[in-house]
């Protein structure tokens, strides 16, 4: 398994255009995206990166939202994402698209997101997924230095297993388009369906909705049942009669 931190300089896309495919994938995101809208409450959104701060979120409870990039014509704050100019639990849902791919420390960043976070947010996290046709296609030669090939994918179980450490409980995770072809797209919507379950875990884009909790993994013990009494071992002391 390759280490999550990285040395190498990583070239981030601002857009959807730059991404191959890059508008189809920002409309099957987008429709994942209108289904959970109606579902986040809170006060404060933030978008993070200039893919997510392209999705459209107009029917979404939270009404002021933040977005942060630092190229994208659409942003409103510009700021490095591992070190957010932030207080602590100061966003209620965050949105990042496809920016674990193209961190140089993802770990950081998902510390970071998580610091900004309220108790019981959400976070939205979508990324390529390596078991792929995509994925594949980072072993061309050719194609290493090109987006989105040029970045670093990982797997949903192991964001998944990222986000557990820092006490998040993943409440929707989907993994879809097992065929990324923009080309007779229903024909391979067909086959994709017809394949059922046992595509999912090859899709080439995963959606991942997880909730921040507070509550410890495992219950703790009441103080009394640790407390011990305090025994010698019955050698190496003496006892005072004083």
């Amino acid at each position: 398994m390759k280490p999550a931190r990285s040395n190498k300089k990583l070239e981030q896309p601002h857009s959807w255009s730059q991404l191959k495919n890059g508008q189809w994938v920002h409309e099957s995101i987008q429709t994942r995206i209108d289904e959970w809208c109606t579902k986040l409450f809170g006060y404060h959104m933030l978008k993070l990166g200039g893919l997510s701060c392209e999705l459209t979120s107009f029917a979404c409870n939270i009404q002021h939202q933040v977005h942060l990039d630092c190229q994208n014509p659409l942003h409103n704050v510009i700021a490095d994402a591992h070190d957010l100019p932030f207080l602590e639990k100061s966003f209620d849902a965050v949105v990042m698209a496809h920016q674990l791919d193209y961190s140089n420390d993802p770990h950081r960043l998902l510390r970071e997101v998580d610091r900004v976070m309220i108790d019981d947010g959400y976070l939205i996290v979508t990324g390529f997924n390596p078991i792929s046709f995509i994925g594949l296609g980072s072993l061309m030669p050719w194609r290493r230095r090109c987006l989105p090939w040029s970045g670093r994918m990982f797997t949903p179980n192991r964001i998944a297993d990222w986000l557990g450490v820092l006490n998040y409980q993943v409440i929707e995770r989907d993994c879809y388009a097992l065929f990324p072809m923009q080309k007779y797209r229903p024909m391979w919507t067909w086959l994709e369906n017809g394949l059922g379950d046992c595509a999912s875990p090859f899709g080439s884009l995963y959606f991942i909705v997880a909730r921040k909790r507070t509550y410890p993994l495992k219950p703790i013990k009441s103080y009394r049942s640790l407390k011990r009494k305090l025994t010698p071992l019955g050698v190496n002391y003496k006892i005072s009669n004083r």
